[in-house]
């Protein structure tokens, strides 16, 4: 029997994720064949209730990124799925923005994408999909439910599968994306002739961009890196915001002479960018980048942001005419809101987190890396023809000169966390409220933040319990260098008296 404690580890937000590999650590596997085994089937049975179907009646595509444990949970979710009598696409190593068109191109009931995003080599986990999109956290929460229980299948039907070459078609759709923003007249089957391009696919599924998007529309792609799939991860971790991922697409540009930088998480959800001189566009120059883009599409509109964005980037979408939304922390949040702001008549076309995670209105908010990099590329090409640049896109905006992230894990019983976790945000919140030097922000939706108005201060910091994790995590971002150091003198006194928090990564910071 499976122990109430693993359902509990593999649930991460709208997602499964988990431990599918031995660890160096020693960690417990979680997703093994059983577990696999049982969410397959309640997937199954919660997508029949859904869609009002008979299993036989249900056809679901099935892909996945490099990870080396990949092919063992295709297996077992293809077996169990069959086993009901339900159709497979297999589409192999996929994005996962790809799993999700799947449910349009291949009029597919769902699709799943085997991935950990940018986790480590030893983790793995699912997304489910429906033509709605992605799963909501309640959904999950579903299917779990149905996991846990002894429910009885028949399970002497086979169910047929496919192999599908899914990536072709998605490809296809990214090619004509940056044709139709081109629109150019005087190259329409190589736009991108005399741009030169850089892509880090950090040997996760994004390799595919160099080979079947940028060189047919032909882009020179001299200097791209670890285009190869390698579910170890062999030169650094596949995440456009660890510092070793950013370094390597930074140098890549540079010693090309790059006129971009492009660098993908494992399953290409997720994006940053690197400008011609070598500059980071990422977090909140990257959402800058995407507002200003598509408020000259949508003049007046509103941009959904997660709630780790500087106070510079509210002015800069204002400036150009927008209005921010900033909302929680987690794509799926963002997303949601921004689907439910659309729904009362109001026009939002993008949904953006500063993880990387873009979703525009017009590609069904589906949170898509390539999708992103297509409109910039497309954009950089315009300004070309204008002899301008992203950095004359973006000259006007204001970045952080410091910003620091510390996660306070919360040492509470495991029942006792999220009650924990309130309990010292409450107080967090008087503490800051009873500062002179500190003031509140009241329309703040997550977690508690706070602006710094102490002379020779400049900046603010956001206090919030984790999506995922038993954690707080602690965001401060200073416009004045040498300052984070002075603004955490004045919370340390508040920290330093919780019994309940891990402080040992703030005393380090200092």
């Amino acid at each position: 029997m499976i122990a109430e404690s693993v359902w509990r580890k593999i649930k991460s937000g709208s997602d499964i994720r988990g431990v599918a590999t031995d660890t160096a650590k020693g960690e417990e596997v979680t997703l093994t064949n059983e577990v696999i085994e049982k969410i397959s089937l309640a997937f199954a049975e919660w997508l029949s209730k859904k869609t009002k179907l008979e299993y036989s009646s249900i056809t679901v595509a099935l892909g996945h990124d490099s990870r080396e444990s990949a092919l063992r949970i295709k297996n077992v979710i293809i077996n169990s799925l069959r086993s009901l009598g339900i159709s497979v696409y297999d589409c192999s190593l996929t994005s996962t923005p790809a799993m999700f068109m799947a449910t349009s191109v291949l009029s597919c009931t769902a699709s799943i994408e085997i991935t950990a995003s940018h986790h480590p080599s030893d983790r793995n986990g699912l997304k489910f999909f429906t033509a709605d999109g992605g799963l909501s956290e309640e959904d999950i929460d579903e299917i779990l439910e149905i996991a846990q229980t002894e429910n009885e299948f028949s399970l002497n039907k086979e169910g047929i599968v496919r192999s599908v070459d899914l990536m072709q078609h998605y490809c296809e759709k990214l090619k004509g994306l940056i044709k139709e923003k081109i629109n150019s007249k005087k190259n329409h089957t190589r736009p991108l002739s005399g741009l030169k391009i850089v892509v880090d696919a950090g040997n996760g599924a994004g390799g595919f961009f160099v080979k079947d998007v940028l060189t047919p529309l032909g882009a020179n792609t001299k200097g791209s890196k670890f285009l190869n799939p390698d579910g170890k991860f062999p030169n650094h971790i596949p995440n456009p915001e660890d510092p070793n991922a950013i370094k390597s697409i930074v140098n890549a540009v540079k010693e090309n002479g790059a006129d971009l930088g492009i660098i993908f998480d494992t399953d290409v959800d997720r994006v940053a960018f690197v400008d011609s001189s070598g500059r980071e566009i990422s977090a909140n120059k990257l959402i800058a980048l995407a507002s200003r883009m598509v408020l000259e599409e949508n003049p007046g509109s509103i941009i959904v942001t997660d709630s780790v964005t500087s106070d510079y980037l509210k002015e800069f979408i204002e400036k150009f005419g927008g209005t921010q939304f900033r909302y929680k922390r987690g794509y799926h949040n963002v997303i949601t809101m921004a689907k439910t702001i659309n729904e009362k008549g109001e026009n939002c076309p993008l949904a953006i987190e500063t993880s990387g995670h873009a979703a525009f209105k017009e590609n069904k908010f589906i949170d898509d890396g390539a999708y992103f990099a297509c409109k910039i590329i497309a954009e950089l090409v315009k300004l070309k023809e204008k002899n301008q640049n992203l950095e004359d896109y973006l000259k006007n905006f204001v970045n952080a000169k410091e910003k620091v992230s510390i996660r306070l894990p919360i040492k509470a019983d495991e029942g006792n966390i999220n009650n924990a976790g309130v309990k010292i945000l409450n107080s967090f919140k008087n503490y800051c409220s009873n500062n002179k030097n500190l003031v509140l922000e009241q329309d703040n939706i997550e977690g508690v933040r706070v602006t710094f108005k102490f002379k020779h201060q400049k900046g603010w910091m956001l206090l919030r319990k984790s999506v995922h994790d038993p954690v707080l995590i602690l965001y401060a971002e200073s416009y004045i260098q040498n300052n984070l150091r002075s603004m955490f003198k004045l919370i340390n006194p508040f920290f330093a008296k919780q019994s309940e928090l891990d402080i040992s990564d703030l005393k380090k910071f200092f």
